[in-house]
This record gives C-alpha cells, sequence and structure tokens, in this order.
C-alpha cells in the first residue's frame, strides 16, 4: 500500500490518509488491478483490506483511514467484513477510522444489495464516501441513493478550477449542497497552490492532491510535511 493524506486547510492538518494499493516493488495500481478478475475479485478485495489496516496501524496512523472496496466482490455483507473486523482487532485499529470508498463510475448492478452494505458497515462505525464524484452516469441520482458520509469530487472538475470560473461555480455548488445535506466535501487531484487558493475561496476545506502530498508507499507525511498555503489567502468557508 501506498498512503496519501487528505487535509484540511483550515486547520493546517492531515484529516485522514487514503489506502492505494501497489504491487510489492512499489508498481502502480493498474499493474495490480490488471491482475484482478471476476475468480480472485473477493480474495482480492479481502486482502487489500487487511493490508491497509495493518501497514496503517503499524505506521501509527490516528487519523481517518479511506480504503477503496468492490461492492460486487462482497456477496453477504456480515460475512465479508470478518476479516476486516479481525484485522482491526488484532492490530487495535480503531474502526470509528475507517472509511470505505465506492467508486461513482462502478457498475452496481444491485442497489439494494449495495445499500445493504452500507447499513452493515454503519453498524459498526464505518463511515461511507463517494469516489469520483462528478465523473459517473448517475451523478445526484446515486447521492439521494446511497446516502453517503463524505463525497469526493474527481480531478476532472478541479482541473484550472482557478482559470474556469464555470467549474469554479460548480464547485461551490457541490461545497453548499454538502453543507445542506450534511455530506463533508473532499477535492481530489488538486496539483497546484492555486487550485487550493480558488477551493479555499469557495469553502473547500478538505483537499486531496499531489500539490499536498504524492501518495507514500508504505509509508506516510506528517503535518510538518506539507506545504500549508499562506495565511494571508483569504478564506470565504462557510
Amino acid at each position: 500500500m501506498a498512503f496519501q493524506p487528505i487535509v484540511d486547510i483550515r486547520n493546517n492538518r492531515i484529516d485522514a490518509y487514503e489506502a492505494l494499493v501497489r504491487g510489492p516493488q512499489s508498481e502502480g495500481a493498474r499493474y495490480v488491478l490488471d491482475q484482478v478478475t471476476a475468480e480472485n475479485m473477493y480474495s482480492f478485495d479481502q486482502a487489500c483490506r487487511v493490508k491497509a489496516i495493518e501497514m496503517a496501524a503499524g505506521l501509527g496512523v490516528d487519523r481517518q483511514l479511506s480504503i477503496n472496496f468492490l461492492p460486487n466482490a462482497v456477496y453477504d455483507p456480515r460475512a465479508c467484513i470478518r476479516a476486516t473486523l479481525e484485522a482491526a482487532g488484532r492490530t487495535g485499529f480503531r474502526l470509528d477510522l475507517l472509511t470505505f470508498e465506492i467508486l461513482e463510475s462502478e457498475t452496481v448492478t444491485d442497489t439494494a444489495h449495495l445499500l445493504d452494505i452500507i447499513r452493515e458497515y454503519r453498524k459498526h462505525g464505518f463511515k461511507i464516501a463517494l469516489d469520483d464524484f462528478g465523473t459517473g452516469h448517475s451523478g445526484l441520482a446515486r447521492l439521494a441513493d446511497l446516502r453517503p458520509d463524505i463525497v469526493k469530487v474527481d480531478r476532472a472538475l478541479v482541473r484550472d478550477c482557478d482559470r474556469d470560473g464555470t467549474r469554479l461555480a460548480i464547485l461551490s455548488a457541490i461545497v453548499r449542497l454538502g453543507a445542506e445535506i450534511g455530506v463533508k466535501v473532499v477535492v481530489e487531484g488538486v496539483e497546484r497552490a492555486e487550485e487550493a487558493q480558488a477551493l479555499r475561496s469557495v469553502g473547500v476545506r478538505f483537499i486531496q492532491g499531489f500539490y499536498f502530498a504524492k501518495p507514500l508507499f508504505e509509508g506516510i507525511a506528517h503535518d510538518g510535511d506539507i506545504p500549508w498555503l499562506a495565511s494571508e489567502v483569504p478564506s470565504h468557508a462557510s
């Protein structure tokens, strides 16, 4: 696993880490995902959860930990969660620090089954994030159906938002919508300080991206490693 921080630019602290799958020699996620088949999907999903929790605990992670999961690999929410609970119990990792991310673009044929997974996970204190928000075919309909705790806005909407008033207006609206319905908004893919400053000006608080920190293979960044924005840049957070 590699770990990339999600930063809180209001309080200048790391809010969470996302666990990103890597090969044993730090090969990228695509190298690993290309080897996932229908036959090994369940085993892969379980192995990722366990490895992420074990490594995070070993690295001393005391913030929220986001783990991507494959809903189509979960045949029974109660049975498939056992390895997660065992790994957390064995390593002493707090269950309420776990967030499970669903890709908005992932094809889920049985929404009722996905909702059953979400209900079961919330019984254990897990949070649910809808990743790549704004890129899937369902958009706001998926948000209304799943009622996630967190939405992660994709880089496709963020790119050059400091130079594109339309993109910035859309991002501002998402922040306001999140506040109104009680959903935490995380903006992904921020690569330049100007983008981060523009996002802060419309109330974005939580950001993930290469500008702040790249994923670190088998390691974590700390608060002091982050290039925080200059304090004199005005903030209009709601």
